[in-house]
């Protein structure tokens, strides 16, 4: 970018530093709309000398991208930033397909805001806004006691391989089960019912469907925070939901390119994003596998699933997609007495030779009047051999969430 060239003939205000600033074209444009030539490139080496020297004092704000590839040796980012917030320069963090563990290490350095990649539409001029007016609260969603816009949660997509198998029961209650772990550790958790003919999120959780989910839907690209805010209802002050819509719509209203930018703007809201999946396969199925951290799969002891199982593990062999992603549940599995049925599900597992990890015990009645009132499985039967399971599974989730953050960064 020829940076000291730059600084001398225009004054710099701000600079770009990255493994490959070109690998980001995006952020280029952005910063050229926002900046014009009063700004320049560097690497992370050139970039870390050019920060510790007076010549960089008068810099407003830098700009460290990282993707992926940057994850396996994050020591020169974090020198990166280091330097900088010790020389009282902003820092934008943009990050693109970065874990969220790594993006968490990132962020607690001091970066001042942080924008995903590819950049949404706004988002490096807001940013730039937030920082130049540090007295201004950052934006955040106010519905279910706000969600700080700096996370990057994990996405957690649930998919039942066939119908009445407990998939929405299953993703509301782990829903709710982390969003009562995290509550007392600032952790924020919403659900998204992607379900767009049959979700049942709102039935299960006594929410209206509103007309702003539908306002939202078709209109993903023109989507910013205040739009998909608007779109929230909270639960309980501590669950945030995105319904279904209130007609059922075509899955074709949405494509991978509406999907992504979604997913992008929940997981910076919220650090668990509980995905209830229609069962059709659709085009952006294979996005919400590609964008999952886990993608849980219920089955039950059945043919229909067994065979439904089957196909779906085709398809993903077919398609080359991420099959080590799915995690196998067995819902209304049979008692640990149940000797017999324990040998069922070893059969069944061996068969489609798959783990199943999970094994969900039957609920019973309670888990029926539970959905019916609208109400988790926490709030209705405390005691229920389904909630106590799935009590565990999502402090799982959440202790693992937090070892890693704590592994790699400290808190």
């Amino acid at each position: 970018m020829g940076l000291l060239k730059t600084e001398q003939e225009v004054g710099i205000a701000a600079c770009v530093i990255a493994r490959d600033v070109q690998a980001f074209d995006l952020l280029i444009e952005d910063m050229e709309a926002e900046l014009g030539p009063r700004w320049g490139g560097l690497d992370f080496q050139d970039g870390i000398a050019y920060l510790s020297s007076p010549e960089a004092r008068d810099l407003e704000f830098v700009t460290v991208a990282v993707d992926r590839t940057d994850e396996e040796n994050l020591e020169p980012v974090i020198e990166l930033i280091r330097t900088a917030v010790a020389a009282n320069i902003k820092v934008i963090l943009v990050a693109s397909d970065l874990s969220p563990m790594a993006l968490h290490q990132l962020l607690r350095l001091g970066a001042a805001d942080f924008a995903p990649y590819p950049l949404p539409e706004g988002a490096l001029h807001e940013a730039i806004e937030r920082i130049r007016t540090p007295s201004a609260a950052p934006a955040a969603v106010s519905t279910g006691g706000g969600a700080n816009e700096n996370r990057e949660g994990v996405i957690l997509p649930i998919y039942g391989l066939a119908g009445g198998v407990g998939a929405t029961t299953f993703a509301v209650n782990l829903a709710w089960e982390l969003a009562q772990l995290g509550d007392t550790e600032g952790f924020r958790t919403c659900i998204l019912d992607l379900d767009l003919q049959m979700g049942s999120v709102s039935t299960y959780l006594d929410l209206p469907r509103r007309e702003a989910i539908f306002e939202l839907l078709s209109d993903i690209p023109n989507m910013d925070r205040d739009a998909f805010t608007s779109a929230l209802q909270s639960f309980n002050d501590r669950l945030d939901v995105l319904t279904a819509p209130a007609e059922s719509l075509p899955y074709e209203i949405l494509t991978s390119d509406d999907v992504n930018p979604l997913l992008d703007m929940a997981r910076s809201m919220y650090d668990f994003v509980i995905v209830d999946v229609p069962k059709t396969l659709i085009q952006w199925s294979e996005t919400l596998i590609n964008r999952a951290d886990v993608y849980f799969a219920l089955i039950e002891m059945d043919m229909r699933s067994a065979q439904n199982a089957l196909r779906f593990i085709r398809t993903l062999k077919a398609e080359d997609l991420p099959i080590e992603k799915v995690k196998y549940v067995l819902n209304h599995a049979p008692r640990f007495t149940d000797l017999s049925g324990r040998s069922r599900v070893k059969r069944l597992a061996e068969n489609l030779d798959i783990d199943l990890e999970i094994l969900l015990p039957d609920g019973g009645k309670a888990v029926t009047d539970s959905c019916d009132q609208g109400l988790p499985l926490a709030e209705t039967a405390a005691k229920n051999p389904l909630r106590k399971e799935m009590a565990k599974l999502a402090k799982s989730i959440f202790d693992l969430s937090v070892e890693q953050v704590a592994a790699k960064g400290g808190v």
